[in-house]
């Protein structure tokens, strides 16, 4: 008996639906990969800091849903939460920003950690591919990560998605919006810790998602009637490059996302037959989020995309993924003597590239032949002592159920050529 359970709002992957997860995040880091992007791998944990900063003390990742631990020597640590300001960190503790080559291009895969209620995709333990690209300023930046997720997404099979994109200003238009949002959130009928917000980051109050908050914001200032001319120029630049490359989008005013460090162009993907819970992934431009961290100037953008949730996203419009076999060729020995040759044709085999595994445990004709259909191999290579005396296996065809003698220096080269 097994007492033990996974931890309320986390999920353990295993086959054969861990394949379709591995496939997501191959098949969303593949564009980043032909684009310049560089792996990065980062920490599991951070000092708390490092997020309360980047992130915002107002957000309720860090006031609410950070997962914190206090060390034995006292550091205070958090699991992280989300991917960008760990890789940002790393880039600036390892000076690849002074490498001469901006921007640096960077792309992560792991699982973050937020305590939050458990509904359907939304957990406390999810899976994430980001990317960020560090020191550079251009609209042109924006455009190609955004133009990237839509292409990982299309190349999964995923149609029903939509891009929502805004802009929220910088340093130089966004106090004055700041004050005419307060002014008018401070007349609204708010409870006291949304109140509080409105004096932090009032920006946070139009991501509100609670119904009777939302109907309250219906004639909130529009952070486009406030954008400087160099943002508006900035913004438009990213919607031309969008719609030449193809890219379908919806502008939406009210986009602000949930973390405090973006700045002008923030953006997020948009699946409709999630529910409630229909984000599949954003990101933004952060362009202080490296002095709010104790580096110097660095203007990046980034985004990150959820694993999982793209999983379900496939689910509800019906993507059946074309897998690799995990198995191609399943080898059945009969007897001592066919287990020493055929164990070492399955290494030959792996070798070679051909996915094959062994009925191991010295299991009888029957109950391996069911093993090797359960494999979901295409062929059976069986040898008893004839076979062996003969100099040959038997190579079934599981589909067909044909089966042929084959001499067994030629069994490889016979695989690797009936697999095309």
């Amino acid at each position: 008996m097994n007492a033990f359970t996974a931890p309320k709002g986390t999920y353990d992957l295993t086959p054969p639906d861990s394949a379709t997860f591995l496939a997501v995040r191959e098949a969303l880091a593949a564009p980043l990969r032909r684009s310049g992007y560089g792996y990065i791998e980062t920490p599991g944990f951070e000092h708390v800091e490092l997020f309360s900063r980047g992130v915002g003390e107002s957000t309720d990742i860090v006031t609410k849903e950070m997962y914190t631990l206090t060390t034995k020597g006292g550091t205070e640590l958090a699991l992280r939460p989300e991917g960008t300001a760990s890789v940002l960190r790393a880039a600036l503790e390892r000076n690849l920003h002074k490498a001469g080559n901006l921007p640096v291009k960077l792309w992560y895969s792991g699982s973050y950690y937020r305590y939050e209620r458990p509904q359907a995709g939304r957990y406390r333990h999810f899976s994430q591919v980001g990317a960020e690209a560090i020191g550079a300023e251009d609209p042109a930046l924006d455009a190609e990560l955004i133009i990237l997720a839509v292409d990982a997404y299309r190349s999964l099979g995923l149609r029903d998605f939509r891009v929502l994109l805004n802009s929220l200003g910088d340093k130089e238009c966004r106090p004055a919006y700041r004050e005419a949002l307060q002014g008018f959130l401070r007349g609204l009928d708010l409870d006291e810790d949304t109140r509080r917000r409105i004096e932090i980051n009032p920006l946070r109050v139009l991501d509100d998602k609670r119904e009777a908050v939302r109907k309250q914001l219906v004639g909130a200032p529009a952070l486009r009637d406030h954008l400087c001319e160099a943002c508006k120029v900035y913004h438009e630049r990213v919607r031309q490059l969008l719609t030449a490359a193809g890219v379908v989008f919806e502008d939406d005013e009210k986009l602000v996302r949930g973390l405090d460090y973006y700045t002008r162009t923030t953006f997020e993907f948009i699946h409709d037959g999630l529910g409630s819970q229909s984000a599949v992934g954003g990101g933004g431009r952060y362009d202080g989020l490296s002095e709010m961290i104790g580096g110097p100037a660095l203007p990046s953008v980034g985004w990150a995309l959820g694993v999982d949730r793209t999983v379900l996203a496939l689910r509800a419009e019906g993507v059946e993924l074309e897998l690799p076999a995990a198995t191609e060729v399943y080898a059945v020995p009969l007897g001592d003597a066919a287990r020493d040759v055929l164990f070492d044709l399955v290494t030959a085999l792996r070798r070679a590239g051909v996915a094959a595994d062994f009925a191991f445990g010295g299991k009888g004709l029957k109950n391996a032949m069911k093993s090797a259909n359960r494999s979901g191999a295409r062929f059976a290579l069986v040898a008893g002592e004839r076979d062996l005396a003969e100099g040959v296996v038997q190579l079934k065809d599981l589909e067909s159920g044909d089966q042929t003698p084959v001499a067994l220096d030629a069994v490889v080269e016979e695989l690797r050529a009936r697999r095309g």
